[in-house]
């Protein structure tokens, strides 16, 4: 396993060192929520509802059609719970760290460029009443794919939009069958090194 992980970051830091555009983005949008329901536990049901979503992305462009994009986001959605008697709701939030692979339409330099996207990431599912600074959070794995487009707006500044979905595994351990689904769409900004 040791040796699987050596070779990954060897790749991941070859392709960083002969990067030809480095990219630094915010991007803000919707996170929407599928196969959400997540268990019952002593007779109340949970799920999780749909949110809002801030992402911090950097982009190495290492090649004329090729990118790698390192990133982290903020998640805020709610806790559902309830029985036969009735339910309530919660906020919660969920924080992901990613890895994703780009493969562009365009070459580098282009005004505009499509891309498709595939990686890999983690969330942390922080309940509410806990702090993921002390730990309180339950860690899932998953992989994610979508698309894009980016627009040059000036040599140093442009935008972003953004269609993804990421498959994790259901925190909490409550039951749930699947995996959930979270689609994000967004918008940003994104400034060139």
């Amino acid at each position: 396993m040791k040796k699987i992980a050596l070779a990954v970051s060897l790749f991941v830091f070859a392709c960083a060192l002969s990067a030809q555009m480095a990219e630094v983005s915010v991007s803000g949008g919707a996170s929407a929520l599928g196969n959400k329901e997540l268990g019952t536990y002593s007779g109340t049901t949970y799920s999780l509802d749909n949110g809002w979503r801030l992402a911090f992305r950097f982009t190495l462009n290492s090649q004329k059609f090729f990118g790698h994009e390192f990133g982290y986001a903020y998640n805020r959605t709610s806790l559902k719970f309830g029985d036969s008697t009735g339910s309530a709701s919660q906020g919660m939030a969920m924080h992901q760290g990613f890895y994703n692979f780009l493969v562009y339409a365009t070459p580098e330099g282009a005004r505009v460029r499509p891309f498709a996207t595939g990686g890999v990431h983690f969330s942390n599912f922080v309940p509410p009443g806990s702090s993921v600074t002390s730990g309180q959070g339950d860690n899932k794995f998953g992989f994610n794919y979508g698309g894009g487009v980016k627009v040059k707006l000036t040599d140093l500044f442009g935008i972003r939009l953004d269609l993804r979905q990421y498959h994790t595994g259901k925190p909490f351990d409550l039951g749930g069958n699947g995996l959930l689904r979270q689609t994000e769409v967004s918008a940003g900004i994104v400034v060139r090194l």
